[in-house]
């Protein structure tokens, strides 16, 4: 089991007693997708799986979800959220062992999700006063942040009866920095155009790939998503979907092999679950 670089208390402690100046933010990864992103106005978490739902789920069936990487907080300790963004249903990004606890304990939180989810919200006991449905090129304005919907793929670029995505990543701007989150998805023509021509300061992709053949679904290879970092350039690459369960990750060592290939305007970072980065303009 890999053990997070700081958990519990001493996670929640560091969280809280992190000030942060204009300009800057810090972000701490928290396995999987999931980040928790703090400025000085406001606190953001994207996609956070913190409970043990898929593997208690799978448990004795024939896709165990084994869990790789201890689970750092508990979601009802997080007692200081202002968004929580998700990007599709998929448990490990909409997780229903997380987010009611994280809103009792977060009661001013806002969950902004995809508006073809809102049913599956509902069912997770989000009240409508507390949800925001997303659907692509939507934005989200609140003081301090600014979120844009963008279209994903998670194998293809799915929707709903009414045309609404299933799958959607964000831009994310906030402290005058520019942050892209990809939910799941493939590197499908045409994403770089629809990420924009706005410099963008971190970039989130997954790198675990798909394979049918084990029930993973598409996402981009650690290639795949090098490749999309050098067409839209951003000051830094992160990782992510990986470590989280064994039957669908990859070695974080194929990430770095890869990374060589980044332009040299582009710096890849590799985060440790549980540990603090900061970010200034």
């Amino acid at each position: 089991m890999i053990e997070p670089v700081r958990s519990g208390q001493h996670l929640l402690d560091e969280i809280q007693e992190t000030t942060l100046s204009e300009g800057s933010i810090a972000i701490w990864w928290l396995g999987q997708s999931g980040f928790l992103i703090k400025s000085s106005e406001t606190t953001v978490l994207i996609d956070p799986y913190l409970s043990e739902h898929l593997t208690t789920k799978y448990h004795k069936t024939s896709k165990p979800h084994i869990r790789m990487t201890r689970n750092p907080i508990e979601p009802g300790r997080l007692a200081e959220i202002d968004h929580v963004i998700v990007s599709h249903k998929h448990s490990d990004h909409f997780d229903p062992g997380t987010i009611p606890d994280l809103l009792k304990a977060s009661p001013s939180a806002v969950v902004v999700c995809p508006e073809s989810l809102e049913d599956h919200a509902e069912s997770l006991g989000i009240p409508a006063a507390r949800r925001v449905g997303m659907v692509a090129d939507a934005r989200y304005e609140r003081t301090g942040i600014t979120v844009r919907a963008i279209p994903s793929a998670h194998e293809g670029l799915d929707t709903d009866d009414s045309g609404r995505h299933l799958y959607l990543g964000f831009v994310v701007e906030l402290a005058g920095l520019r942050l892209y989150h990809s939910g799941d998805t493939l590197a499908y023509e045409g994403l770089a155009d629809a990420i924009g021509p706005e410099p963008i300061d971190v970039m989130f992709l997954p790198i675990n790939g798909r394979d049918p053949s084990r029930g993973v679904p598409g996402n981009m290879t650690a290639a795949e998503a090098v490749g999309l970092a050098n067409v839209v350039c951003p000051r830094h690459l992160v990782p992510h979907h990986y470590d989280m369960f064994t039957f669908n990750t990859v070695p974080i060592g194929v990430f770095e092999d890869e990374a060589r290939r980044l332009s040299p305007k582009i710096r890849p970072r590799i985060l440790k679950c549980g540990g603090r980065w900061e970010v200034q303009r």
